[in-house]
């Protein structure tokens, strides 16, 4: 019988098409998660994924489990927060969302705040992008979730900046400029730039952009879009192609990541959460991290 556990890993596998960034949203080993999937796998008779060398992409059958599974994930959370709710309704639980692809010192660093000032509370985390973080939010599922800005919040959610990450070049081995340790504005003139959809986060897609040109990065915007994960699998098959990512892109395979310099291009995270909550650890962290804390790696 598949565990519930074994189905929150296919789904991050599924979504990041790669084992060592599903590894890290879960904050798992890559072996360990590789070993859970394959017993999946043994239990439904046949292959989910398709391994490459570059990633993995989903078989019919993977395609199937993946829309079941989200299903069966999303009633068994509400099941579980709705009873909690009603059995022990003192017990502190503080439920963490992060935005993918987030450094994963980040959460760890809210966790240790938490537990600082309440050291018996539970920290649940729930990985996911920006519009389910905030749909997560909305419907109470999250107490406090970490996204990345510019984002447009509803009125009724507040936020507080709390870290931020330097963005560099990243680029197939095989790129020209993989040979230099740095890389000036001017260098990547009518480079083909690879990036996620607009539609999937508009207003950080166009600072993105805005801070390369203001930069003097005149890149040429690729009409290939898709996922971080996505662009990091397909890279180091375009040679002539980059993207943005910041320095925990150097391990992937077949990539590097270089600095871009005299000035970087930065992303901000921050903390969103309702004030309207319940939850004491949520204002606990909330009241924290308002007073201006800020985390480092």
């Amino acid at each position: 019988m598949v565990e519930l556990r074994q189905l929150r890993y296919f789904v991050a596998v599924a979504e990041e098409l790669h084992f060592r960034r599903a590894a890290e949203r879960l904050f798992i080993s890559t072996p360990t998660l590789s070993q859970q999937i394959r017993a999946i796998e043994r239990e439904v008779g046949g292959p989910l994924l398709i391994r490459g060398s570059q990633g993995v992409e989903l078989t019919s059958a993977g395609e199937v489990l993946l829309k079941s599974a989200r299903g069966v994930l999303e009633a068994a959370e509400t099941a579980l927060r709705e009873t909690r709710m009603v059995a022990n309704p003192e017990r502190s639980v503080f439920r963490l969302g992060v935005v993918n692809g987030a450094p994963t010192w980040l959460p760890a660093r809210i966790e240790a705040l938490l537990k600082s000032r309440q050291p018996g509370a539970r920290v649940v985390l729930t990985g996911g992008p920006s519009v389910d973080q905030v749909r997560l939010l909305d419907r109470e599922d999250v107490d406090l979730a970490v996204l990345r800005m510019p984002i447009r919040l509803p009125d009724h959610l507040t936020s507080t900046a709390i870290a931020e990450e330097e963005l560099g070049i990243v680029m197939s081995r095989e790129h020209p400029l993989a040979t230099r340790d740095t890389i000036e504005p001017a260098q990547l003139r009518d480079q083909e730039l690879i990036m996620f959809a607009r539609d999937a986060a508009p207003e950080l897609h166009d600072s993105m952009l805005a801070q390369l040109r203001d930069r003097g990065a005149a890149v040429a915007l690729s009409e290939s879009a898709m996922s971080h994960a996505q662009m990091l699998s397909l890279l180091p098959m375009r040679p002539a192609a980059i993207g943005l990512g910041s320095s925990r892109t150097a391990s992937a395979p077949g990539l590097v990541w270089r600095p871009l310099q005299p000035r970087p291009v930065l992303v901000t995270y921050v903390a969103v959460w309702r004030p309207a909550a319940r939850n004491s650890a949520m204002h606990t962290v909330a009241e924290a991290l308002s007073s201006g804390i800020r985390f480092a790696p």
